[in-house]
């Protein structure tokens, strides 16, 4: 038993399986495969081979699936953090990086692209018509990252279910598309027991500290309501988020929210131009911020982009964070 765990997680944590055989993406047993992407049926015509993803979380899911023979390309910005010692370094030496912006519709049709992986504000957007539905009119399928769904609250509004069901789901489906819905199974079953470990050893009931996530933003803070993935990271490791009745995913909130709501701990999103120690520091200096508990106990700990956007960094950032949380609540 213990060595079956064993490899789940080690498969979990690597692109290669740590030996394991998987099935090959050449093997899907259909052309055509019918799947559930935010609320609708969409049925893709063949196995794609030419696909282009944007942003880190998202193109780390097509290599953890051991898909880099399948992409024409990827983009993102190069401020998404180190990305030579991550699990999938392998897959971004052999991927073209085609932008250190977002996709455009000029990226897509250069590559070549016969399926466009992207999500509501992670390179899908309405200003500039790079939509699913404009792609779909170029004769281009796409799949939207579940993360970001547009759930109906309002025209912007984001996420229809729980974050980590929703990188559940996206390895799934994208395991069915490919025809490796072994190696799909493998990635979730690791990463649910790695995550139930931590769990097990979170603290418990009112020992459990509140965290505010912090992206960006002086003025006005960027932050995570429930459905993003900000949301279970905290809540897995032990922790509460303190915007958790805000009914979005990635959205603004107000300082006076935050000053209200007194965390316990605040996680940075690092990433970006402003470094994560400048935030910290902008952060510790704010006047209006100078009683709130994590503040006053300078208990600020930063975690990169990908841990924090959907991706196959989840498992491992809930665990990472835990152990933070741990010795936050023995200090109670």
């Amino acid at each position: 038993m213990r060595t079956l765990l064993a490899a789940a997680l080690c498969l979990a944590a690597t692109a290669t399986g740590c030996g394991a055989t998987v099935e090959s993406a050449e093997d899907a047993r259909s052309p055509a495969v019918t799947l559930t992407n935010c609320g609708r049926e969409v049925t893709y015509d063949k196995v794609p081979e030419r696909v282009v993803t944007n942003d880190v979380g998202i193109t780390e899911l097509m290599f953890a699936l051991g898909l880099e023979d399948r992409m024409a390309g990827f983009a993102m910005p190069d401020d998404k953090g180190d990305l030579s010692r991550v699990p999938w370094k392998d897959g971004y030496d052999k991927v073209p990086w085609l932008s250190k912006d977002q996709l455009t519709r000029e990226n897509v049709l250069d590559a070549r692209a016969d399926l466009v992986v992207a999500g509501w504000n992670y390179g899908f957007r309405e200003d500039g018509g790079f939509t699913p539905d404009a792609l779909e009119k170029l004769g281009i399928p796409s799949y939207v990252l579940t993360e970001s769904c547009r759930n109906g609250r309002t025209k912007t509004s984001r996420g229809i279910m729980p974050p980590l069901d929703a990188l559940y789901t996206d390895l799934t489906n994208l395991g069915r598309l490919f025809g490796v819905e072994k190696r799909a199974e493998a990635l979730v079953d690791g990463f649910e027991k790695q995550i139930a470990g931590v769990r097990a050893k979170a603290p418990k009931g009112v020992g459990r500290p509140s965290v505010f996530l912090y992206d960006s933003g002086q003025d006005t803070p960027f932050t995570s309501g429930r459905y993003a993935a900000p949301e279970q990271i905290i809540t897995e490791a032990g922790g509460v988020n303190v915007m958790h009745d805000v009914a979005d995913s990635w959205t603004t909130a107000g300082w006076e929210s935050v000053v209200e709501r007194d965390p316990d701990v605040i996680v940075i999103c690092d990433y970006g131009d402003v470094s994560a120690e400048r935030k910290k520091k902008f952060l510790l200096s704010y006047a209006p911020l100078r009683d709130v508990s994590a503040i006053r106990h300078r208990r600020i700990v930063a975690l990169d982009y990908a841990d924090l956007v959907e991706s196959p960094r989840n498992p491992s950032a809930i665990a990472r964070l835990g152990a933070y949380l741990r010795t936050v609540a023995g200090e109670g």
